[in-house]
């Protein structure tokens, strides 16, 4: 590829039979950067090189189950798939590059793990930017018919029996990839991605983690009290759907933080990352300013 000069590319071991590939490159700071659904590291490719040019090493993984990562089988649980299982891929990766501490920034599915990241790893992650999403508790909690409407995708990924016969059918009419947009090499990878059945197979099992085994544990934390302790920005869509849903984003968030709660607004749709790489990109080294 030609997407990310100067970064290189890797396949590392995380856990017991599991591997993450991604690309990493430029010096200083380390942050890592979490890709979405149904999208790969590549999404990252107009951010990441700004990010290493204003001075930070930045580490760009396929979340396992996306893209080249390893793709184990499920569990009945839906442990394997969980966003605390893929924090501690996360944890695991950025110790392996030689990181002890991190920043974390997370976009829509990654926004899951980057927060669980946060959480379980405190003395780990030095700061944390939550894009295109709240704790997926708060947004379970407040799932009316206006958010079945807008986010119905949530219950069919994550319930339906049929998801993966559905999409695993015709891929590319299901997810409709935009190659204009999202530019030709991060197009392809996608594309090599979900025309995977085993990648498919893996991101129905994150949503219905999504539904069981995620909220549980953010039941469990709400309870005993805890909070994320790394200083956090709430990034958002201006024309995606989180402030109609959720009026402020950043007021859920500093429920969930020991710190006031930084916020911006980029002006872009869901995906931010292509759609607004220049505005995101300085969002995101404001975040690692003090």
């Amino acid at each position: 590829m030609t997407m990310f000069p100067g970064f290189d590319e890797w396949d590392v071991p995380v856990a017991p039979g599991v591997t993450l590939h991604g690309r990493s490159g430029g010096s200083g700071p380390a942050i890592v950067l979490l890709h979405g659904h149904p999208r790969t590291h590549a999404t990252w490719h107009r951010v990441a090189p700004a990010l290493a040019a204003a001075g930070h090493t930045v580490v760009c993984p396929d979340l396992r189950g996306y893209g080249a990562s390893a793709k184990p089988d499920p569990d009945p649980e839906h442990v394997v798939y969980c966003d605390r299982t893929m924090a501690a891929d996360i944890t695991a990766l950025m110790a392996a590059l030689g990181h002890e501490t991190f920043a974390v920034a997370g976009h829509d599915r990654g926004c899951y793990v980057a927060y669980r990241t946060a959480l379980d790893a405190p003395d780990r992650v030095t700061r944390l930017a939550v894009c295109d999403g709240v704790p997926i508790l708060e947004a379970l909690e407040r799932a009316d018919a206006r958010f079945a409407e807008r986010w119905w995708h949530w219950f069919f990924l994550g319930a339906s029996p049929h998801a993966q016969r559905v999409i695993t059918d015709d891929p590319l009419a299901w997810y409709r990839p935009d190659e204009a947009g999202m530019g030709a090499e991060n197009y392809r990878d996608m594309v090599k991605a979900v025309t995977n059945p085993l990648t498919v197979r893996a991101m129905l099992e994150d949503y219905r983690a999504g539904l069981t085994v995620d909220p549980a544990n953010d039941a469990a934390d709400r309870e005993a009290g805890r909070r994320i302790a790394a200083p956090t920005t709430a990034v958002w869509s201006r024309h995606d759907d989180m402030e109609r849903l959720y009026d402020d984003p950043a007021a859920i968030w500093r429920t969930w933080c020991e710190q006031d709660v930084r916020s911006a607004v980029i002006d872009s749709g869901h995906h931010m990352a292509e759609e607004a790489p220049e505005q995101l990109a300085e969002v995101l080294a404001a975040c690692l300013s003090p």
